[in-house]
């Protein structure tokens, strides 16, 4: 199934924010509801957040009323700075953008052939993004042994991706491969992906998920309960991994109780002309932390931190899986996105 698709000049994808209770799709139309629908995390995952906004600018080249070629680019452009602005940490969605425009402004067609370009691309980023999944899956499947139980943490399944997931890619391919294998699922505070999303996909695909809060994961590895940690990733810098928040605690506590940290993730992902110094970390809405749906859990007023993501030190990484394969974290500066 895919997660979000391209449908005669429009987009089509899954509001997240419904799951698991009720499967809605939504019809995306233009950049501003685009934005809006990532903003609200509709639209969410490092990989599907860079289709998205690819498919963005696509319906700018799809919908405008550009007379020429230099007017487009700046409908795209201007497009492109509104995506910009949603979110700020996960790269994906800066890298797809990137992408397109550099495309656009060297291409030598007419305007017209220039939006058809755009469309095609962005579809061919959907595309490549669902085959780098499956590719993902089958070289981490490797790592998994027959009877291991395995921790994963937020949501990196189909639902954050256009189809098969990344760290939930490599699950489904061991279990396709007739693995016997078990997952816990962090429930992934404040917004709940682990137990929304994650328990929802493993639950409907039959492979076996257990449910855990996330103050559990010390326990579960002392008590003997896993032996392998995979997660995914929003960015991947020079020295660190950055992902949903509480990614750096479980990393911490795999590494003491001598569990496997695995970060499945594409190279779209990368970012390795920067350190973690030079990322941005998204501070999200206070009321994530104060409130469980419309109910206040605390006292009113109270301050509150809530940053959507951390930073993982490559020295708590075990390995990186994409799909050109699995990459020691000292090697891991030889490789750079697909452009």
């Amino acid at each position: 199934m895919r997660t979000i698709e391209w449908r005669h000049g429009s987009v089509v994808t899954i509001d997240q924010t419904k799951l698991p209770h009720e499967e809605v799709q939504i019809t995306i139309r233009n950049p501003g509801e685009m934005a809006e629908a990532i903003k609200t995390m509709k639209i969410r995952g490092a990989p599907l957040l860079g289709v998205s906004a690819a498919f963005a600018l696509a319906l700018v080249a799809a919908n405008s009323k550009a007379e020429n070629k230099e007017k487009l680019l700046k409908e795209l452009e201007t497009a492109a700075e509104i995506i910009r602005q949603t979110r700020p940490t996960a790269v994906n969605l800066f890298w797809a953008l990137d992408r397109i425009l550099d495309k656009a402004k060297k291409f030598s067609g007419n305007r017209a052939a220039l939006a058809s370009f755009i469309v095609e691309e962005a579809q061919r980023i959907a595309d490549e993004d669902a085959a780098a999944n499956r590719a993902i899956g089958k070289h981490g499947a490797r790592l998994i042994n027959d009877g291991d139980a395995i921790l994963t943490h937020c949501n990196a399944g189909e639902l954050a991706t256009v189809e098969y997931g990344t760290a939930l890619g490599v699950i489904r391919e061991a279990w396709r491969q007739g693995k016997h294998i078990k997952v816990y699922a962090d429930e992934t505070r404040p917004l709940l992906q682990g137990a929304r999303l994650t328990v929802y996909e493993l639950k409907r695909d039959g492979i076996p998920v257990t449910l855990i809060t996330d103050n559990m994961a010390g326990y579960v590895m002392h008590m003997k309960m896993i032996n392998k940690v995979i997660v995914g990733a929003d960015r991947i810098v020079r020295d660190a991994v950055i992902n949903k928040i509480g990614t750096f605690t479980v990393a911490v506590l795999a590494k003491e109780h001598k569990i496997p940290f695995y970060v499945a993730a594409p190279t779209s992902t990368f970012d390795l002309t920067r350190t973690s110094k030079n990322v941005t970390i998204e501070q999200r809405k206070p009321e994530e932390v104060t409130h469980v749906g419309s109910k206040c859990i605390t006292v009113e007023g109270a301050d509150v931190l809530n940053p959507a993501f951390d930073i993982t030190p490559l020295k708590y990484v075990t390995a990186i899986i994409s799909e050109k394969g699995i990459i020691q974290p000292r090697a891991l500066r030889k490789y750079k996105a697909n452009r």
